[in-house]
């Protein structure tokens, strides 16, 4: 709970107000991402190792944070104007981008190897991942209807310069 796969979830539920294909994304890239976990996920954490994957994952962040900081057109959207994945696809994105080395992840490839049964860890750590973003998309949603855009994007990107700045710092191995 409270990760940064539920922050994001929250600013695609602002950005775009459509909640059925932000849901529908979240499904379909965790799917995705927890069956690569189990086939690949411990060869890539291993080759990059944990000083990489932080860097990484930090230095995103704080990409993450800039661009938030950019102006889009979101209450100046014209109507037949297409967003170049759409809101599905955006969030398939994401999603699968921001799972990459996440402790969710890394719990799936060690679930799967305990276990051996790759199709119920699956299975298991989607429904988790669900049970945890859905209620966030929906709580974006609530959020985007009753204030700015721009207070959003202001709180969006300083919640992802901190996540990046405490990746960076390794502070209580958060990631």
């Amino acid at each position: 709970m409270g990760d940064k796969t539920q922050l994001l979830a929250m600013v695609l539920a602002a950005r775009f107000r459509k909640t059925t294909p932000i849901v529908l994304g979240i499904l379909v890239a965790t799917l995705a991402n927890h069956a690569l976990a189990g086939a690949v996920g411990s060869w890539v954490a291993e080759a990059l190792g944990p000083d990489w994957l932080r860097w990484i994952i930090g230095g995103s962040f704080l990409a993450m944070a800039a661009w938030m900081l950019i102006p889009d057109k979101v209450d100046d959207d014209v109507p037949g104007e297409r967003l170049t994945l759409g809101v599905f696809g955006t969030t398939l994105v994401a999603f699968f981008i921001a799972e990459m080395g996440d402790k969710t992840q890394i719990a799936t490839v060690a679930l799967a190897a305990r276990y051996n049964d790759f199709l119920m860890v699956v299975a298991g750590t989607t429904l988790g991942m669900m049970l945890a973003n859905v209620p966030a998309v929906y709580a974006g949603d609530w959020i985007a209807k009753r204030i700015s855009m721009a207070l959003v994007h202001r709180l969006s990107a300083a919640l992802f310069a901190l996540l990046g700045v405490a990746t960076l710092a390794n502070v209580g191995g958060l990631f």
